[in-house]
């Protein structure tokens, strides 16, 4: 096998939270939405928010949600293109504190500045810059 990227990953949500949902990945991220209306209409049992060209977060929501724990789910990294500082910024500026930040955490590509933020469900989402 010679795996060229990540596709998607799957997070499960309470079914009564996709407004929030909607609040953090697309409003206060800035993260496009895919599906959203037909989850709303009942056509598809998932929405999807999309990263990247070729990344998606599927959102699954669901009346059995249980909220990750450090035994069950610790993080998703997601880089952006902006610095550091302006991903910071972004997210003060969104309401949105930032659990940890460091300067040098090693990912896929390499080592660059990233932060940590919890999503309205308990998810710790990195931010890392592409530098």
């Amino acid at each position: 096998m010679n795996p060229s990227h990540l596709d998607h990953a799957n997070l499960t949500i309470p079914a009564d939270r996709v407004d929030d949902a909607v609040a953090f990945y697309r409003d206060a991220l800035g993260f496009e939405l895919e599906d959203l209306d037909a989850y709303r209409a009942g056509d598809r049992p998932i929405f999807s928010i999309r990263l990247s060209a070729t990344s998606l977060l599927h959102v699954s929501p669901s009346e059995s949600f249980e909220p990750p724990r450090e035994t069950n789910f610790d993080h998703v990294a997601i880089v952006v293109e902006e610095s550091i500082d302006a991903i910071e910024r972004e997210l003060t500026d969104a309401g949105i504190e930032i659990e940890r930040a460091a300067r040098d955490l090693k990912g896929a590509t390499g080592t660059a500045p990233a932060v940590y933020v919890r999503d309205p469900f308990g998810y710790r989402v990195e931010i890392k810059a592409a530098d």
